[in-house]
């Protein structure tokens, strides 16, 4: 018999039982290089017949950014919907995976880049040693990269501790590092729109990260009761984040494009056109948790429920990377 099974196995795996994990697997890298293509030709495609300056290296600046906002998401969303599952009565003790420490790796390797582009203005290889290791420290955005860089290590030494939860401190730092580069000292009321991007960007990645952290302990949690609850609990939680969200993200669009220029700039500026891109994608992600909630209330396994939420996930992939978008973006307004 302990001959014969690991042959039988085999024969399972190579057999027809495969193909739906081989079309998955395709899927997700599929999704996956589309995610790297709407940051990387985002940039030019939104400031086309503007008339906006392009940054240099604004694609390569997108794409980094969008890897460190998901980075963000991952081991945020998973911190909070662990512990909404201790909340859970009659929870099953096996959850999924921990993705953080892969997440934070990335999130060092990105915050990296940013820091060496904020040094050098670009990420040509011999770059960074014709400008001098100081420049990593002249500006603003190359400290506070390098800040990020060090809180996402931090972070990944802590996910493969004994107290993971301890994380959410050097997870907190890199929040509130972008919310500070996000509005710079000569703006109008920085310290307002850093606020502003603080709640914003943590009630994104709590959602974001908890809705993709949901699914997977739904798949390891299948069959049993405990499911429905966690998704019920998350879903509660989310009504608030999107609130939250919406109301932070309208008033920080209305700081830089006033009521009077909103409706004109939204057509043709690029920052405008991918903040209207993003609010339309919003909406839709909105439409379907309200499918996927409505469709959890009238059955019995929650997994058959999923399938609008699995496409809300994907959905809120590209609100993120258009969010790494707009940061490599001029803005409409400037400041005096």
């Amino acid at each position: 018999m302990t001959l014969i099974r690991p042959t039988v196995e085999a024969a399972d795996t190579s057999g027809p039982g495969r193909r739906p994990g081989t079309r998955r697997a395709v899927a997700v890298l599929a999704l996956v290089v589309l995610a790297a293509l709407i940051p990387l030709l985002g940039p030019s495609a939104a400031l086309h017949g503007t008339g906006d300056a392009a940054a240099p290296g604004a694609g390569g600046i997108a794409l980094l950014r969008s890897v460190l906002f998901g980075a963000l998401c991952v081991p945020l969303g998973e911190l909070f919907v662990n512990r909404l599952a201790r909340t859970v009565p009659g929870a099953p003790p096996n959850g999924p995976l921990s993705w953080a420490r892969y997440a934070s790796g990335a999130g060092v390797v990105a915050a990296l880049g940013l820091a060496w582009f904020a040094a050098t203005g670009s990420l040509e290889q011999d770059s960074l040693t014709r400008a001098g290791l100081d420049g990593l420290y002249r500006s603003r955005d190359g400290r506070l990269a390098l800040l990020e860089a060090g809180a996402f290590a931090v972070a990944a030494l802590c996910a493969r501790s004994r107290r993971p939860g301890v994380q959410v401190w050097p997870l907190a730092a890199v929040v509130l590092a972008e919310a500070l580069r996000a509005h710079p000292t000569g703006e109008y009321s920085p310290l307002v729109g850093s606020e502003l991007t603080l709640v914003h960007l943590t009630c994104a990645a709590l959602w974001v990260g908890g809705l993709l952290h949901v699914l997977r302990t739904l798949r390891r949690w299948r069959g049993t009761e405990a499911g429905t609850a966690l998704l019920g609990l998350y879903a509660r939680v989310a009504v608030v984040l999107l609130a939250a969200i919406t109301a932070t993200g309208v008033c920080s669009s209305l700081r830089r494009m006033p009521v009077g220029t909103i409706l004109d700039q939204l057509t043709t500026t690029a920052y405008g056109r991918t903040l209207l891109a993003k609010v339309l994608l919003v909406a839709a992600v909105a439409v379907l948790a309200l499918w996927a909630r409505s469709r959890l209330r009238r059955a019995a396994d929650p997994l058959t429920a999923c399938s609008p939420a699995r496409a809300e996930v994907a959905a809120l992939g590209v609100v993120v990377v258009l969010s790494g978008v707009l940061t490599a973006l001029p803005v409409p307004i400037r400041w005096h």
